[in-house]
């Protein structure tokens, strides 16, 4: 039986009709030779940016279940394009919604996780030899109201579908062709990875490598989905993400890969910092307090306590910068129930962080990360780390030269 091979094209990758037809050629390609295509894209370039501005014209606080009723139509546009591009290269195609390819999802609208995927429909078009082109980044709920996956859902979509399918992979395409050990618009000289591990990429996804939505990584992890990130605008291969052990025949390669001790460095600087100035020093309170940031929705990260002083002590922590105004009213509320100092937010931050799963074998990564800094004389504001990462808080003047300086120090460069 022929090969499954599911294809996922980003807003970049169908930005326009150009794009589309470009994007239809490469498909049209698999197909003939003989490979069953299931294509998921999504909306038009910057539409669903587009869309969330007029609703907030029309609305300032428009309802969620309305939202995703709004911006689930840019996708439905793109798919129903793709297949009529397909259909002119004399391609049989056929454009499904979510919901009309089986994603069904729970509830929570804006940011809905999938529960199932009923497959068979798509599975009786591609017996009919006809690619199948499915709208990313929805799906409906056994109620049958419309959900949306959250930013980046696309890549979700394609993951899930692959696992369905028994894909041979997953091929993401978008407006770059990999991951690269740091942007390659900071560092010059940073280098396209042949292959990262799911663990990596996941770490580096949720530190601010804007390549792939982190919960697709997880997905893929669960299910050993093996990925494929490449550019829509040229044939080159691309990064493979995979779990090295399973994706190598040769174990002396797979355990090579892991013994490199940095894949890359990246920057996040879309954080905001909080302050909580004199916290009583009283078991309890810091419960308090981030319960009460959670009950909020609002995702906090790094997290410090000074050390008491008098009984009372500071307390900082990190919040994406879209959560601030939410993150600073309940805080300041909460404060003051427990009698505490002021609360101060600081927005001129950046985060920069190392990863690599050869960390956990290889001594002394942080101080050698600490001192590139140092000779740049740039400060460490807050320190957080796992067993593949570590991430530094610092100003966001310094950012761009932080990255470059790590990247140099471990050796990162090209060749």
């Amino acid at each position: 039986m022929q090969k499954i091979i599911v294809q996922k094209y980003g807003g970049s990758s169908v930005a326009n009709l150009r794009r589309i037809q470009g994007a239809a050629q490469r498909i049209a390609r698999y197909r003939r030779r003989g490979y069953r295509v299931v294509v998921v894209v999504s909306a038009l370039g910057d539409t669903t940016d587009e869309l969330v501005y007029l609703a907030h014209r029309i609305n300032p606080f428009p309802r969620e279940r309305e939202m995703d009723m709004l911006l689930s139509t840019g996708e439905q546009i793109s798919c129903a394009l793709m297949a009529l591009a397909l259909i002119r290269l004399r391609i049989e195609a056929i454009s499904f919604t979510g919901a009309q390819g089986g994603i069904i999802t729970d509830t929570a609208h804006t940011r809905a996780r999938i529960v199932r995927i009923d497959a068979h429909k798509i599975l009786q078009e591609l017996n009919k030899r006809r690619v199948v082109v499915v709208a990313g980044f929805q799906g409906m709920t056994p109620e049958a109201d419309i959900t949306t996956l959250g930013r980046g859902g696309s890549d979700l979509t394609a993951v899930a579908l692959a696992k369905v399918l028994s894909a041979s992979v997953c091929e993401i395409y978008s407006d770059v062709d990999g991951v690269y050990t740091a942007d390659p618009r900071i560092v010059k000289n940073a280098h396209k990875l042949d292959i990262i591990s799911y663990d990596e990429m996941l770490e580096m996804a949720s530190l601010g490598t804007q390549v792939m939505q982190d919960r697709s990584i997880e997905v893929a992890k669960k299910f050993n989905v093996v990925i494929h990130l490449r550019s829509s605008f040229n044939d080159k291969r691309g990064t493979i993400i995979c779990d090295p052990v399973r994706y190598f025949s040769n174990k002396k390669e797979a355990k090579r890969m892991e013994e490199t001790v940095l894949s890359g460095v990246t920057l996040n600087t879309s954080e905001a910092k909080l302050t909580i100035c004199d916290v009583p020093d009283k078991p309890g309170l810091a419960a308090r307090i981030f319960k009460g940031i959670s009950r909020q929705g609002i995702n906090v990260d790094m997290i410090v306590q000074n050390t008491s002083r008098d009984r009372i002590t500071d307390i900082s922590f990190t919040v994406p910068r879209s959560m601030l105004k939410a993150a600073l009213s309940v805080t300041r509320k909460i404060g003051r129930k427990i009698h505490t100092g002021a609360v101060f937010a600081d927005t001129d931050i950046a985060r920069v962080s190392i990863v690599g799963v050869g960390m956990k074998t290889h001594p002394g990564v942080a101080a050698k990360m600490f001192e590139a800094l140092a000779r740049c004389r740039i400060n460490i504001e807050m320190i957080s780390t796992s067993d593949i990462s570590i991430s530094c808080i610092i100003k966001k003047k310094f950012a761009q030269r932080a990255v470059r300086a790590i990247h140099k120090t471990f050796g990162l460069e090209k060749g």
